[in-house]
């Protein structure tokens, strides 16, 4: 092999082999760059989620017909419905959890609770998803109603409203999806691990 040998393993482009496994180089922080990449793009993802669905409101004028027409202004805000307020509240407690998580891991210079941090990961995983399942499901509602139940659709009447809480439900998924890559990276890290 061409390579340097340093403790433990032989230095290859970057990569070091020991045992015949490849370890990925870390900064002089010692943490990974593409994680804090990762950690930056879902403080992004998460904090635009909830100020999405955080400010959505919208007001309109709906025509009633009871025994004579009526006209009734109607408000729809996010926090009408408790499943958005969790929504709202996952995400901002994800955010703060990602940039925590980032501060820690610059500051510990390679030695960051990794473990910790992983576990913290996939509990975040577990509050994002439940909190998309929550607003998908009020958002399902809004859109088609429940003939069943006689719940009418309401996005008919508040669709700029119903726009910003799919738009808030998309950014909510790609969060949730990068979180889960990002926890699953570093299971395997963890796994790899020298000891």
């Amino acid at each position: 092999m061409n390579g340097t040998r340093s403790s433990g393993g032989v230095e290859e482009g970057g990569v070091k082999v020991v045992a015949g496994r490849d370890y990925e180089r870390r900064s002089s922080s010692g943490v990974r760059p593409w994680e804090l990449a990762l950690r930056a793009l879902l403080f992004g993802l998460t904090l635009a989620a909830a100020i999405v669905l955080g400010t959505d409101k919208q007001t309109t004028t709906v025509l009633v017909q009871i025994p004579s027409s009526q006209t009734l202004v109607n408000t729809a805000k996010w926090h009408y419905s408790s499943a958005f307020v969790f929504f709202v509240a996952a995400h901002a407690v994800a955010c703060g959890y990602t940039a925590l998580s980032f501060v820690v891991l610059c500051s510990r210079r390679g030695k960051a609770p990794v473990a910790l941090i992983t576990i913290a990961d996939i509990i975040t995983v577990a509050l994002l998803f439940s909190g998309f399942g929550a607003a998908a499901a009020v958002g399902v509602l809004g859109k088609y109603g429940n003939s069943h139940l006689r719940w009418n659709k309401i996005c008919n009447v508040f669709d700029g409203f119903c726009d910003k809480v799919m738009a808030a439900l998309a950014l909510s998924l790609a969060g949730s999806l990068g979180f889960v890559l990002l926890a699953s990276l570093s299971v395997m890290g963890i796994r790899r691990r020298p000891n």
